[in-house]
């Protein structure tokens, strides 16, 4: 999956759909600090509460859930505000995203739900009530930013007398519209209220006040803003103490950003300053803001590889005084420090919300002196499926172990942390290599941070290996692709930075007999950096690099040709690419399968031709001659969104190909796979669509005989029956995610496949989850 399919797809899904983003919302109180997850895929979010142990460490003491939870996702805890013995919960993903809120109060050491809180009204699907919450005395504010199409409301709820609490009001800003995000951020203080609209105005932004007097929440306008532009945002973060409010806008100023100091008197907000970052790093400075009145921390995550860092401005009387720049314990690229943050009680708690590849991870800083001293550092658990070994586990009623399926057994899985993968970390593409010498069976496993290999000979009782890291230097990636050549795995990375193609000897996994080992590299290919995908032609001996960016030789992202045939000494031949294909004018291409042909073209018998899905169009290519390659044909289709991956029948007349984007953006119903005659070469026919009832997204296909196997993300993995080419017939599938609608804005779940081994055994990845080894049941068409 392509990078910018990867934004389209998953950070509208809250940073990534793939991830639990621990640690952003953040509450501290009375020797207690408080996280959330902004989502939880696998069941019911939770919330943390950290308390100091015997020895000073902040340790957990125990979670929190919604008294309704029925472990769908809620994404309970992902919005919290703090008042005394009260706690404001969120939960703003509960039935369909209509969303939640629960008041709960402090009993003890722990807490008790007093109330459940909805619009009187009843908010519908998708408006997110419980995004944002305040809580200040006997006013609570929940926000619903997605209602009406986006124009977005408030609601005031006021506790009673008798402690119930009541909706007493219903907020929108006097000339908000659809699509500004009215209530995006909440700040409440007595009888103030601001609220936050960063979407208006062309994502200028603006804040509204309200203010409570004679019975009744009325409008007092909006915060008239300085310097505020098209795309700055303003409204994204708001702090509120004393009178004062903090404001951030963290793209102004192509996304150094700022925030904006006021300060309230005689009826009125006025502007008194701006802040700044003192070094100008372009960081989203102000994406989240937390002021006690004297001091703010104020953090711009992005900065540095978004590394994170936070700025700490100090206040007296003549107004803001001093400031420095707090980059964090051991913190990486990626971590996103300073994405959430909470000051109180002499300590402040700050968020790493990418840490961890999208886990997340908190940091406790404690006030010393004049300073701040780190505490320490936590994290939660992450959930998943138990591992399922030793013995069979037959598909009866639509159910293996906890997973869906008909027509396919279990016969074993592996979670991501047995194979290697540690906290955040997540499996993409395989492939597999069958020992010539001993007839052992492998799966090559990608993972965000390396590549795992697993002895699948006893499918009933697969063994873990060990482990290839990425190449040092290098970042993880989503996206690692493996093929397999003379016993040799040649390991490509997307968006990796200086990864280049690791080739590993895969006879070295002959000697592994205890505990799993740490690989090395027998070469390493340096002349492409980052690389989507590496295709190989077993029967020639050449590797195409393809979606090479970054340094070295990209070839525009298309074929970037590379000898083999030496696995340990890989040499660039050349490049292809068809300009007319791609969305950059380049000729990008996203996947490829290069054969020998031998299909019923008899101008092309016995030459080297790749059919390349390269984002706009179905290409084929004759690269015979390395040094002057053909582009032969390409052909574009309705409905495109993404070509992203195909695979030719055995008897190359066909070739299917999914489109990665259709389904996400509505172009088709269901999961489409398109259906190619290339029986001439220089002219290929889309003969057919296959149109699945689920909706989920198509990933890696592969064909052998007259079976087509289909990773499709969150539906698992589905086997079609192509018998008639043109008429595929589904004849069984798995469910690697047995939770969760299966919706193509869903993220993560079955990224490939590999149906290649001689014992009939499938191994099969999903994101999360990990490994699966599965055995398809015979069926009788």
């Amino acid at each position: 999956m392509k990078r910018l399919l990867f934004v389209l797809f998953a950070l509208g899904l809250t940073g990534s759909a793939w991830a639990q983003a621990f640690g952003g919302s953040l509450a501290i109180g009375d020797g207690q600090v408080l996280v959330g997850e902004l989502r939880n895929q696998m069941t019911s979010s939770a919330l943390y509460v950290f308390e100091k142990d015997a020895s000073g460490n902040w340790v957990e003491a125990h979670q929190i859930k919604a008294s309704d939870e029925n472990g769908t996702d809620d994404r309970f805890g992902g919005a919290l505000a703090l008042d005394g013995t009260y706690l404001l919960v969120g939960a703003a993903a509960k039935n369909g995203s209509a969303g939640a809120a629960y008041m709960l109060m402090r009993d003890g050491d722990g807490w008790a739900e007093a109330a459940r809180l909805v619009p009187s009204e009843m908010a519908a699907a998708g408006d997110g009530f419980g995004s944002s919450v305040a809580l200040a005395g006997n006013w609570a504010l929940i926000s619903a930013p997605n209602q009406q199409e986006g124009m977005g409301a408030v609601y005031a709820f006021q506790r009673g007398t008798d402690g119930t609490w009541t909706q007493q009001a219903r907020l929108t800003g006097s000339d908000a519209t659809a699509g500004d995000g009215f209530g995006t951020t909440v700040a409440l203080e007595g009888g103030m209220a601001l609220i936050g609209a960063p979407q208006q105005n062309n994502r200028a932004g603006a804040v509204y006040a309200f203010h409570f007097a004679d019975g009744a929440w009325s409008e007092m306008g909006k915060l008239d803003a300085r310097g505020i532009d098209n795309g700055n945002r303003f409204g994204s973060s708001l702090a509120l103490h004393d009178g004062h409010a903090l404001v951030g806008a963290p793209r102004q100023n192509s996304s150094v950003g700022a925030v904006l100091h006021f300060s309230y008197a005689d009826g009125e907000w006025s502007q008194v300053a701006t802040l700044m970052p003192f070094d100008g790093a372009r960081g989203r400075f102000g994406e989240a803001v937390a002021f006690d009145g004297n001091t703010a921390w104020i953090g711009a995550a992005w900065t540095g590889r978004r590394h994170g860092s936070i700025y700490q401005f100090s206040r007296d009387a003549q107004g803001w005084s001093g400031v420095q720049r707090l980059a964090g314990p051991d913190v990486a690229s990626g971590d996103r420090f300073g994405g959430a943050i909470a000051l109180g009680d002499g300590m402040a708690v700050v968020g790493l919300v990418g840490d961890d590849y999208g886990a997340g991870t908190v940091v406790m800083y404690e006030r010393d002196g004049d300073g701040w001293t780190v505490s320490n550092r936590v994290s939660n658990v992450q959930q998943n499926f138990d591992m399922v070994t030793g013995g069979r586990v037959a598909c009866e009623d639509g159910e293996a172990s906890a997973f869906g399926c008909e027509g396919i057994n279990l016969l074993s899985f592996m979670p991501v942390s047995s194979i290697g993968g540690g906290r955040g970390v997540q499996v993409n593409d395989l492939w597999g290599w069958e020992d010539p010498q001993t007839g052992r069976e492998y799966a090559l496993v990608g993972r965000r941070d390396g590549t795992s290999f697993v002895d699948v000979t006893d499918a009933e009782n697969p063994r873990y290996l060990g482990d290839l890291p990425m190449t040092e230097g290098a970042n993880g990636s989503v996206w690692r692709d493996i093929k397999v050549y003379k016993d040799h795995a040649f390991i490509v990375a997307d968006g990796a930075g200086p990864h280049g193609m690791q080739v590993f000897d895969l006879t070295e996994l002959r000697n592994v007999t205890g505990d799993p080992v740490t690989f090395t590299t027998v070469a390493h290919y340096d002349q492409i950096f980052s690389a989507h995908n590496i295709v190989i032609n077993e029967d020639t001996g050449f590797a195409y690099s393809v979606g090479s960016s970054g340094g070295g030789e990209t070839c525009g992202g298309g074929l970037h040709m590379i000898d083999i045939r030496e696995p340990t000494n890989p040499t660039f031949v050349g490049c292809f690419a068809d300009p007319s294909t791609g969305r950059s004018g380049t000729g990008y291409s996203h996947d490829a399968q290069c054969v020998m042909y031998r299909g019923p073209d008899e101008d092309y018998q016995n030459r080297e031709i790749c059919f390349g899905s390269n984002e706009t169009a179905l290409s084929i290519a004759d690269v015979t001659d390395k040094e002057n390659p053909i582009a032969i044909a390409q052909s574009p289709y309705p409905n495109v969104a993404y070509s992203h991956q195909g695979w030719l029948t055995d008897d190359q007349r066909y070739f299917y190909m999914n489109d990665e984007g259709d389904e996400v953006t509505g172009l088709v119903e269901g999961t489409r796979t398109l259906i190619w005659d290339v029986a001439d070469l220089d002219d290929p026919q889309l003969v057919g669509e296959y149109i699945a009832d689920n909706q989920s997204i198509d990933h890696n296909l592969y064909i052998k005989g007259n079976l087509m196997y289909q990773s499709n993300y969150v539906a698992g993995l589905r086997i079609l029956d192509i018998s008639n080419p043109t008429n595929p017939v589904e004849v069984a599938h798995f469910d690697t995610v047995p939770y969760g609608p299966d919706s193509p804005a869903t993220g993560g779940g079955s990224w490939s496949n590999y149906p290649y081994f001689k014992s009939g055994i499938i191994v099969v990845t999903s994101g999360r989850e990990g490994l699966f080894i599965l055995k398809k049941k015979d069926v009788d068409i």
